[in-house]
């Protein structure tokens, strides 16, 4: 029987809490020691007022968009306690863990990207070019990227965003990062987000921002992965799309690392 291709190999997981249990099953499959270090926190918006709003007038819209899975969890936690998804409106999303809460709140009619998990891949499908007079609302984080609400407009929509939640860095100890690092056994650090890494860059201090630059640094976008360049690190890989693309990029990294 062959060795697990990833046996052994210390990984960090730096998806939110609660978000993480996919990428690690996966890798502990493959025998890898997924380390769990959550760099974003996900809270409640203060004031859910906009969002009950929503929820008294969603029959208005044609389409509701979610940029996340957060996203979907913090809107749909609201506004589905106050009313039924209305059967006509139909519902776009920019992945497939999106795609699958939006099934867990029994959303089916979603449009979404198959390839590509971003608002450029989204804007591109055909379902959402003709635009005109369409009614959207795009419920987000707070802040994010505008270019899914600009590209609808200048289509011809009427566009509204709703913050339905807030990130945050966590307060966490990157001792035992540290300590990893200094026993020269932390192999990999996957990071799914720009503003993730950069609170993992902040998080780690400046001892551990000399390792990190060291260590092979997985990201499943170009995005992310120019962030990184930014920030000093040496060996960023870019992979496919979520956490299949990251593993495999893994595997074909040590794999390669191991025939060598």
């Amino acid at each position: 029987m062959g060795t697990a291709p990833l046996q052994g190999r210390h990984v960090v997981v730096t998806r939110p809490a609660g978000q993480a249990a996919h990428l690690a099953e996966a890798l502990v499959a493959l025998g890898a020691k997924p380390v769990l270090f959550p760099v974003l926190a996900i809270f409640d918006v203060e004031d859910a007022g906009p969002l009950r709003d929503i929820a008294a007038r969603l029959d208005d819209y044609d389409w509701a968009a979610f940029v996340s899975p957060n996203a979907v969890e913090k809107a749909l936690g609201v506004v589905l306690a106050h009313r039924k998804w209305p059967a006509r409106l139909r519902a776009a999303t920019v992945g497939r863990s999106s795609e699958q809460a939006l099934a867990a709140f029994g959303v089916g009619d979603v449009v979404s990207p198959q390839d590509r998990f971003d608002s450029e891949a989204l804007v591109a499908l055909p379902e959402l070019q003709d635009m005109q007079g369409k009614r959207v609302v795009i419920f987000r984080g707070d802040g994010g990227r505008e270019l899914l609400g600009d590209t609808l407009a200048a289509r011809g929509a009427h566009v509204e965003y709703v913050t339905c939640y807030r990130r945050g860095k966590p307060a966490l100890d990157p001792a035992p990062l540290h300590k990893l690092w200094t026993d020269g056994h932390l192999d990999a650090v996957t990071a799914t987000s720009s503003e993730g890494l950069r609170n993992l860059y902040e998080m780690v201090g400046k001892l551990g921002q000399a390792w990190l630059r060291k260590t092979p640094t997985f990201v499943p976008h170009a995005r992310i992965a120019e962030q990184a360049r930014a920030l000093g690190l040496h060996e960023v890989i870019l992979t496919g799309p979520g956490d299949d693309g990251l593993v495999k990029g893994l595997i074909e990294h040590f794999g390669a690392a191991v025939h060598v």
